[in-house]
């Protein structure tokens, strides 16, 4: 029998809606989708530096202009063609409009693919191929690689486009004035013909993608997660759903300050938010100053943060201790567990402040559990959200279902991907034969004192990395090293650490060449050799070491557990050195020093 939602917490109100796109459920007026009222809502979207904002009715008008200017710009037809001859790329840092592109490329029944603004030109560049992007918003501080990217996978420079960031992100970056921006292109919408109506078919929108959003799902390299329109309004239903069993129904302030770019703060911050009528606060990366004066200033309730900021927040209490953040009343947490050390200190710096944990995958258009404040259950993920069942099987696949007993989850819900773009193998192995998702996720179901059921994680069946709450795949990293004239051998593992969760680790074979040269320049030669194909968060920043052999299993496979085990007893060796203060950690934002990114 599944796993499902405990009966303290409220069922859906109704089946999400599957014959419309994601704007129309976000803006329609009415009881109709049981959206707050637009005309008592707060403003979508604040910039947490400048204050600007537009109201949700404004949003809503902003939708159609923008749509009606791209779709005269790219020669689009509403109701012909493919979704997929209409993909919109997006790489940018966070911005008040970023989920403004999104919804206008639906408006004309296209696709959203947000892209990591940590991305090197390579990465982009082979994405933009992968997705077949036929335009690309970026903004001014990105702007260079964006567009070297954008015309090698033979984006014209006319179809680039600039989204406005407040000018002390811009960081002595210049705005290109030959680069149309939104607001021109929304200006222009408004003085052009209204767009056709879009004439769905019943089932369209759980047929239809709607966004491409990276993941390297349970194993391997990157791939792009097909997310439908009914999917986002089905997770949307039930995020909102959860917390009306602890929330009140009167709008609030929420921190935007993870990357929309990823599924996590694309359906929490930029979907869910704006169907309660909320606001969030918008910041383009996480500066520690600029997150304590937005909390202050703007009276912001709840925090969507991952791990490596909370340790930001409490390594700096002093800082932290001067602004008034006693109107905090959630922070939720996804992508590691917290320690119960970091839990208390937590407590003390926010005294009125639930600290929540969650649950999610790209492949689930995000959220699967999170915790209630009615029984929380330290350690674990907290419940299923309303919508989803789960089961957990051993290896050999059978069902689990003692309580205690570690499993693989399976999920099923109206938030399940559609597959992976042009990866029907993957598909295929993503999904059991009676069509349930299977996570690569260790996990076991505990019950707490009141009886309820928990999701507690045990161990990772795929092999990911987990970098500052993003995935970093360690096939891809070995891939590229393999390339390189000097290493024979590789294996890349996860070094744990006490801010980033995890830093990629390389244990490297050399060939004779790469023997015979000085250890130091060849370290530095390879850390240059990927630090040029990869964004930052898969950097090796957890080291590289040399090494004779690397351990074989009978059938010549690499150990990749006994090297795990071996970088923890190194992380365990090194752990009497004391972490410096910092004031300022770039969780999503391209840095020199720092690596991030994930699920």
């Amino acid at each position: 029998m599944p796993f499902t939602t405990p009966s303290y917490i409220s069922k859906l109100p109704f089946d999400p809606p599957d014959s419309i796109p994601i704007h129309e459920f976000l803006f329609s007026n009415g009881d109709k989708y049981g959206r707050y009222p637009i005309a008592d809502s707060l403003p979508p979207f604040t910039c947490g530096i400048t204050g600007k904002s537009h109201s949700a009715a404004d949003v809503k008008d902003r939708i159609e202009w923008l749509s009606a200017a791209l779709a005269s710009d790219l020669g689009f037809d509403v109701n012909n063609g493919s979704e997929f001859d209409k993909v919109i790329g997006l790489f940018s840092f966070n911005t008040i409009d970023t989920m403004l592109v999104s919804w206008a490329a639906h408006r004309f029944s296209g696709i959203s693919s947000p892209i990591s603004p940590s991305y090197s030109i390579a990465e982009l560049t082979r994405q933009l191929k992968a997705v077949k992007c036929r335009a690309l918003f970026t903004c001014a501080t990105l702007f260079p690689t964006a567009l070297e990217a954008a015309l090698a996978a033979g984006i014209p420079k006319a179809h680039v486009y600039l989204l406005e960031i407040p000018e002390k992100a811009l960081k002595g970056a210049k705005v290109p004035i030959d680069i149309k921006s939104l607001d021109q292109l929304v200006a222009e919408g408004k003085e052009l013909a209204p767009l056709p109506q879009l004439k769905w078919s019943q089932g369209q929108g759980a047929r239809q993608t709607a966004f491409l959003c990276s993941s390297s799902g349970t194993s391997g390299l990157p791939k792009n997660v097909m997310i439908s329109h009914r999917n986002i309004i089905a997770n949307t239903l039930q995020i909102s759903t959860y917390e009306s069993n602890y929330k009140s129904g009167k709008p609030e302030a929420l921190l935007a300050v993870l990357p929309m770019s990823h599924s996590y703060a694309l359906v929490i911050t930029g979907h869910a938010g704006v169907y309660r009528g909320y606001t969030a606060v918008v910041l383009p990366g996480f500066d520690l100053i600029d997150v304590l004066e937005a909390v202050q200033k703007q009276h912001i309730e709840t925090l969507w943060m991952v791990p490596p900021m909370v340790v930001a927040l409490i390594k700096n209490l002093d800082t932290a201790e001067k602004y008034n953040l006693t109107h905090v009343k959630s922070t939720v947490v996804g992508a590691s567990n917290l320690t119960k050390e970091v839990n208390e200190q937590f407590t003390r710096l926010f005294p009125n402040c639930q600290l929540i944990q969650g649950y999610g995958l790209t492949e689930t258009s995000v959220v699967v559990s999170m915790q209630n404040r009615a029984d929380i259950m330290f350690g674990s993920c907290g419940h299923f959200i309303p919508g989803y069942e789960g089961r957990l099987v051993d290896r050999d696949g059978k069902e689990v279902t003692e309580l205690d007993t570690p499993g693989e989850l399976l999920l099923r819900s109206p938030t399940v991907m559609l597959g992976y773009l042009d990866n029907e193998k993957e598909t295929k192995q993503a999904f059991t034969v009676d069509k349930w998702l299977r996570t690569g996720d260790l996990m076991e179901i505990r019950k707490s004192n009141n009886g309820n059921e928990h999701l507690f994680i045990v161990d990772r069946v795929k092999e990911l990395i987990k970098v500052r709450g993003m995935q970093v795949s360690p096939t891809e990293i070995e891939a590229l090293l393999s390339r390189h004239s000097c290493v024979a051998d590789v294996c890349v593992v996860p070094l744990p650490h006490d801010i980033a969760g995890e830093l990629p680790l390389a244990f490297i074979v050399r060939t004779p060449a790469g023997k015979d040269a000085d250890e130091r320049a060849l370290k530095q030669e390879v850390h240059e050799f990927v630090n040029q194909e990869l964004a930052d968060y898969k950097h090796l920043a957890g080291g590289i070491e040399f090494l004779e052999a690397l351990p074989k299993s009978a059938s010549g496979k690499t150990k990749r557990g006994d090297m795990k085990e071996l970088a923890k007893k190194m992380a365990d060796s090194s752990k009497a050195k004391n972490t410096p203060k910092v004031l300022q950690v770039y969780v999503y934002e391209t840095s020199d020093e720092d690596s991030e990114d994930g699920e």
